[in-house]
This record gives C-alpha cells, sequence and structure tokens, in this order.
C-alpha cells in the first residue's frame, strides 16, 4: 500500500519557514502525510509531479511568485477535486477572491482549528 492510499496529503505552501514548519508538525501530528512548498510556483510544481495531494493550505501573502489566491484559483481549474485551505494573519480576502470551495483560516490558528479546516476539505 502506498502512503497516499495508506495516508492523505497535505501540501502546506508557506513562505515563512517558522510557520511552516509548525503547521507541517501539526498536521503530521494528526495522522496526514505532509509535503512543503515555499512559494505558489513550487506548489504547482509538487502538485504537478505528486498524485495522492487531497488538500492544499496556503498562505495568502507570499512575495515571490504566485501568491496564495492565484495559487487557490490555479487549484480550483486545474485540480478541482483537491481541497483548499487559505491563510493569513495579515491580509484578509476580498469577498470573491476566495474560490467557493475553499476555507478561509485567520492565523494564528490552533492546532484543532487547522486540522478542522483540513478534514472539512477532505470531500
Amino acid at each position: 500500500m502506498s502512503e497516499a492510499e495508506a495516508r492523505p496529503i497535505v501540501l502546506v505552501v508557506e513562505d515563512d519557514a517558522v510557520t511552516r514548519r509548525a503547521a507541517v508538525e501539526m498536521i503530521a501530528e494528526a495522522g496526514y502525510a505532509v509535503r512543503e512548498a515555499t512559494d505558489g510556483n513550487v506548489a504547482i510544481r509538487l502538485l504537478d509531479e505528486e498524485e495522492g495531494v487531497r488538500v492544499v493550505v496556503t498562505d495568502i501573502d507570499m512575495p515571490l511568485g504566485i501568491d496564495g489566491i492565484r495559487l487557490a484559483a490555479c487549484i480550483t481549474r486545474r485540480w478541482p477535486r483537491i481541497g483548499i485551505v487559505i491563510t493569513s494573519g495579515k491580509v484578509l480576502p476580498i469577498p470573491g477572491d476566495v474560490p467557493p470551495e475553499a476555507l478561509f483560516l485567520r492565523k494564528p490558528y490552533s492546532e484543532e482549528s487547522l486540522v478542522a479546516a483540513i478534514r472539512s476539505r477532505m470531500g
């Protein structure tokens, strides 16, 4: 049995290393397999290469390349079965920016709220 069959994969897209590491640890402790990307461009490459990603947790504000809003729109178009959780501590999304199927989670978030958001997007 492959890892994707054993444990759903969650991709964390976050440019801040400390925040990314904390999110990865919370998600792994909840029993998910985790991949990480430092920006939207890396995330799209990873999604192209790896099957089995079920949910993407992305920050909105990423200075390099594709931001979280554009990444979410791309995922919705290319991989409509992947759930999306969009996070931010600085930027509040404008209504209509977040795809209807995505969930917005304000930072700082608790482990419980992050895991609940991921579960709700698993479908």
